[in-house]
């Protein structure tokens, strides 16, 4: 039986839509708590909630005793940035906090998987990983993060660093790649160590800069939508859209470097790119080293349908770097509800700490 949507998230993609259809323009005043709250039969703290999200995913902005304004832009542009947007916690408050994994939940897992599995951990793991994780992982994925994929569009590798080498291997070393200025080094180290040349995109307040991502001649662009690191930039609800503008050039890709959204504090899953694009021309990718532990160097990427083809048909040789023990511990964690517990706890107590 399926879970009903709440209330508030049903309202909240209502206004969204309308938002993005254009019925509900950039400038434009929303109806107050109230009256919404009358039209549609729902509670003010319904509305309220909904408000919330559409501020804290750049799609309106509350205004002293003046209500609440529409500023996502359909059109290339800045919008302005959430008057009230959450704080998210810098790299190194990060490293430090008690966000890790329960060792014991872990431990218990590892045990089990060494009692069920038995001898068949010592197998050697299909080339794009253990159907388990892949198939647990398509299933997470489509709760919480509205990406609807087949298990054969999923690639299991030792963290992002190796996944980043793949997509080099997929689209080509003769294109041109563009990076946020600053972004996280390593992705610029392992662009370059595969042979291709990078171009930094200056950051602004919600993303890369529009006069920017206008002049690079690059056909793929690398973007940390949540939070890039290491300026904590995470680009508005506007800027995804202008990405998706960008890329619908034939030959154009987006890498949608999700790392750390899992913590975000909104009450709904942080929007993807790769959902937003309708399984097109966006590599989505993420990993398990913050949500899980650094030593455990497991990522994946999920792959756009027509690239998965190529994928199989050109680079399908490659075997998987992660020993089939920790893909069945972690196909363990998300079908048993451990991971997705672990991170409404740690989302649950920094909303309890955000000003």
């Amino acid at each position: 039986m399926e879970k009903k949507q709440p209330a508030y998230l049903t309202l909240y993609e209502t206004l969204r839509e309308e938002i993005r259809g254009g019925s509900r323009p950039a400038g434009s005043h929303l109806p107050s708590r109230r009256t919404l709250a009358r039209d549609s039969g729902l509670s003010v703290i319904t509305v309220e909630h909904s408000y919330e999200l559409l501020c804290q995913e750049g799609y309106a902005e509350p205004r002293s005793r003046s209500g609440y304004y529409v500023i996502y832009q359909r059109e290339d542009g800045f919008a302005q940035p959430p008057a009230a947007a959450f704080s998210r916690p810098s790299p190194s408050e990060a490293s430090d906090s008690p966000d890790h994994f329960p060792f014991s939940v872990l431990a218990r897992t590892m045990r089990r998987v060494l009692s069920e599995y038995g001898e068949t951990l010592l197998n050697k793991s299909p080339n794009p990983g253990c159907l388990e994780l892949r198939e647990a992982i398509r299933r997470y994925l489509a709760r919480n993060r509205n990406i609807s994929v087949d298990a054969r569009q999923i690639i299991i590798g030792s963290g992002a660093e190796y996944l980043y080498g793949l997509v080099v291997e997929l689209l080509g070393r003769e294109r041109i790649y563009a990076i946020e200025s600053p972004s996280y080094k390593k992705i610029e180290l392992v662009y370059r160590s595969r042979g291709v040349v990078c171009d930094g995109l200056a950051l602004g307040h919600d993303g890369i800069q529009t006069a920017a991502l206008k002049k690079t001649r690059a056909s793929v662009l690398h973007i940390t939508p949540f939070r890039s690191f290491p300026s904590g930039v995470t680009a508005s609800a506007s800027k995804r859209q202008e990405y998706l503008r960008w890329a619908e050039v034939p030959g154009r890709f987006i890498v949608e470097d999700d790392f750390e959204s899992e913590f975000s504090l909104l009450r709904k899953p942080e929007e993807t790119v790769f959902a937003r694009a309708g399984n097109r021309n966006v590599i989505y990718m993420n990993t398990f080293s913050r949500t899980v532990s650094p030593s455990v160097r497991v990522g994946y990427m999920v792959l756009p349908e027509p690239l998965a083809e190529e994928y199989e048909r050109r680079l399908g040789f490659y075997s998987c770097t992660v020993p089939a023990f920790e893909q069945y511990v972690l196909a363990e964690l998300l079908d048993g509800g451990d991971f997705e517990r672990h991170i409404n706890r740690i989302r649950r107590a920094r909303r309890k700490q955000a000003p």
